[in-house]
């Protein structure tokens, strides 16, 4: 049986409230914010479909997605900054939250050298990109 890595390497990505970790194999590219072009009748929180124009200074992380669905192979998070990589091992990688609920698309609440990370649940956020621009 093979042997599991001791360490991955990691994204740190700033966000709005805080940081997001995530492994360097799901970010494809980090690129300038598009406004995105609206999708009639999404949820607040889908800011749209990225076009090519009017970039600006901020940032956006592309996702590769992990479902398989050929339409839609990556998504997109708005960042407040660059990414840091990391190297995460299970040592550095400490849980901080409990076992109460989690906002919509996390997984858990981390902390990484003094450095407070929610570990999205990108499945998840998969489904619900899915289900909002299915129409």
């Amino acid at each position: 049986m093979a042997e599991l890595p001791r360490e991955i390497r990691g994204v740190m990505v700033p966000v709005t409230e805080g940081r997001v970790l995530l492994p360097n194999a799901t970010v494809a590219e980090v690129i300038s914010y598009t406004t995105p072009e609206p999708i009639a009748g999404a949820p607040a929180w889908l800011l749209g479909r990225l076009t090519e124009e009017n970039r600006n200074n901020a940032r956006v992380a592309v996702l590769k997605a992990l479902g398989g669905n050929a339409g839609m192979p990556f998504i997109a998070l708005l960042v407040q900054g660059f990414p840091r990589l990391t190297t995460i091992t299970q040592e550095l990688l400490i849980q901080t939250s409990d076992d109460e609920p989690h906002a919509p698309g996390v997984r858990v609440e981390v902390l990484v050298r003094d450095d407070r990370a929610i570990i999205p649940d990108l499945d998840s956020i998969e489904s619900m990109v899915m289900q909002a621009t299915a129409a």
